[in-house]
């Protein structure tokens, strides 16, 4: 017998890419549960499934940083006693990517690339050690939301969440709809779609000087990077990331901010027209703004 759950739950997260830098996903997660009924005469509670996968897709992945431990640019080296790990993604010609965060701020898939497979498999291995023992498999299909309109992929960090959000390093693919005087506007939404493809939006206020991080690999020259640093309740957080990968805002970058700062930028470039901006976060999420 089965059990399918369709849109269990979404993961916004991000990853490290060989080509892209570092790319902010929303993944969709199907689950289909393959076992024998229980003494309720069910596979497994729907509400169970619910929750208890939720919750372990939560815990390992989302708002999480996925490292392919195998591929050759990952150097990975862990702070056992202080619970931290040190991540220095040596991408060449001065697009190296390096971090040093606790160690909850990781999910490590073994493999050379983050791909639907491989994150598919890193988490069916997770939830298998947690399923009754009448439910004999499990398969899992990531997909993304189908947007037909312009879209990016972002990636930021918010010290003031109390949540896993104050993570420096996670990511969201978000659509994007410009109304400019009353007007969607293609040429608008396409414009932010490229500007902003796989970007780090980052805050002045979390820059720090060299003498305030922590990389493994502190003879790399970081004179093209934008390096990060703050203290949030789940700990100290860094971040080195070239500044060509990357946007700076004078504000938080809460998807309250970004609308803002997106309608702003709009007014700037177009003074005399009126616009009304969706920024998403994720799927099915965000917020509006107007300039």
């Amino acid at each position: 017998m089965q059990l399918f759950v369709n849109d269990l739950t979404v993961m916004d997260f991000s990853y490290l890419c060989p080509k892209r830098g570092m790319v902010g996903e929303s993944w969709i997660v199907d689950v289909i549960l393959d076992g024998d009924l229980n003494e309720e005469s069910m596979v497994l509670d729907f509400s169970k499934v619910k929750k208890q996968l939720k919750h372990l897709i939560d815990e390992y992945v989302d708002h999480k940083l996925l490292i392919p431990v195998e591929h050759e640019y990952s150097h990975i080296l862990r702070d056992e006693k202080n619970d931290r790990v040190s991540v220095d993604f040596m991408r060449p010609e001065g697009r190296s990517l390096h971090l040093n965060c606790p160690s909850e701020a990781y999910a490590f898939v073994y493999s050379k690339h983050v791909t639907m497979s491989s994150v598919s498999q890193y988490l069916k291995q997770v939830i298998a050690t947690h399923l009754p023992e009448n439910v004999a498999g499990i398969e899992l299909t990531l997909r993304a939301e189908v947007i037909n309109t312009p879209y990016y992929h972002y990636t930021h960090g918010l010290k003031k969440h109390d949540g896993n959000c104050q993570r420096i390093a996670h990511g969201h693919r978000s659509k994007i709809t410009i109304v400019e005087n009353q007007h969607e506007s293609q040429e608008w939404q396409q414009y932010w779609a490229e500007r902003w493809c796989d970007i780090y939006v980052g805050s002045n206020e979390d820059l720090v000087s060299l003498d305030k991080v922590n990389f493994v690999k502190s003879d790399t020259d970081l004179t093209q990077h934008y390096l990060f640093g703050y203290e949030s309740s789940q700990g100290w957080f860094e971040l080195a990331i070239p500044k060509a990968e990357t946007e700076m805002v004078d504000t938080d970058t809460t998807v309250e901010c970004l609308a803002q700062y997106i309608a702003d930028e709009q007014k700037r470039l177009e003074p005399e027209s009126d616009f009304k901006v969706y920024a998403f976060e994720g799927v099915g999420k965000g917020a509006i703004a107007y300039a």
